[in-house]
């Protein structure tokens, strides 16, 4: 990166960089996208196919193999310093991500923006505005762990760059409902690019299910779930589940034998996967992002929205105390979407 640009993107997921062209839809910026690359492979895909249209629309993308074995943090680190140094504006997906706070320890820019890596946004102003230390929120209520000890310090500091000062400015850009920070500026995202870029989409009569990955983050019982699915299958006539990228191929077989469902795997993220169609006439989900960014991308459409609350008995012993009322939040708070109620546990 010879040349630093004046506007650095971060990101670790392929809904990340959806939301960095999102944001970058109306601006005009020096922008230069650096993937930090997960193991995963379904998410390593995506990311590919997302680093193709950030290319095709102009941007330059920069992929690095930050985990590519325990000496890539370094290497990636010492090769992007410069450029932090550099940077006039750092843009993020996700300030809980340990390589990212490393990264704004580094950088001395003047303008930080923070774009959506799902319903975590809503857990990360809120955690900002009470001056929080920033915990995903299906970790809250456990005991900080060696290296959550060890990394606090960075942590904290990195906390501070993402607080507003008076020669620091925050933006969130976002399509959640979020609570205000002092001194934090707030820009919607409705979704203008995916619905430029894509669509309307060719729906069909029958519905289709969004998957979840709350079972492989230890909070929904994994048996409690696939009788969820079923009963949501049977009772709406679903066809096709669309999984989440973090879900086990374990689980996702399972799902196969016993629901009859068609699994998909989808090579983008859901919101344009939907926009480009075919979709089902209604797509049923749990609490998670979509139910929040769906009708966003699928505005002008006759396509409807449902969420199925998580019950209670669904949970695990090891959820976070925080679980329940935050899947309440997420669910509570999205807009156009019909509210299913939740079958009681087995």
């Amino acid at each position: 990166m010879d040349a630093a640009p004046a506007t650095l993107a971060f990101v670790e997921s392929p809904v990340q960089l959806l939301n960095v062209l999102e944001w970058a839809h109306t601006k005009t910026h020096d922008l230069t996208v650096v993937v930090l690359s997960p193991t995963d492979p379904m998410t390593r895909g995506q990311l590919r196919r997302m680093a193709e249209l950030a290319r095709g629309d102009g941007m330059r993308v920069r992929w690095e193999e930050a985990r590519g074995g325990p000496g890539a943090p370094f290497h990636t680190i010492g090769g992007l310093a410069p450029a932090l140094r550099r940077a006039e504006r750092i843009v993020i997906g996700d300030p809980f991500s340990r390589y990212v706070q490393l990264l704004l320890t580094i950088t001395s820019a003047r303008d930080l923006v923070v774009v959506d890596d799902g319903t975590a946004t809503m857990e990360f102003i809120s955690q900002l505005a009470r001056g929080e230390r920033l915990v995903r929120w299906h970790r809250r209520g456990g005991r900080p762990g060696a290296r959550d000890v060890l990394f606090a310090p960075v942590s904290a500091a990195a906390r501070r760059r993402l607080t507003p000062s008076a020669t620091r400015t925050v933006e969130v850009f976002t399509s959640m409902p979020v609570d205000t920070a002092p001194g934090v500026t707030v820009t919607a995202n409705d979704f203008a690019w995916t619905r430029a870029r894509f669509g309307p989409p060719r729906i069909t009569r029958g519905a289709d299910l969004v998957g979840t990955s709350l079972v492989e983050t230890g909070v929904v019982d994994p048996d409690q779930y696939v009788a969820a699915v079923i009963s949501l299958a049977r009772a709406h006539g679903a066809t096709r589940y669309f999984a989440h990228r973090r879900e086990s191929s374990g689980k996702l077989h399972r799902l196969a034998v016993e629901t009859g469902l068609e699994i998909v795997r989808p090579d983008l993220p859901l919101e344009l996967i939907a926009r480009r169609g075919p979709i089902g006439r209604t797509i049923l989900s749990f609490p998670s992002t979509v139910v929040h960014t769906l009708p966003l991308a699928l505005a002008g459409t006759d396509v409807k929205v449902a969420v199925c609350d998580i019950d209670p008995g669904w949970l695990t012993a090891h959820a976070s105390p925080r679980a329940q009322g935050f899947l309440a939040g997420v669910t509570g708070t999205a807009r156009d979407v019909q509210r299913l109620h939740s079958l009681p546990a087995t």
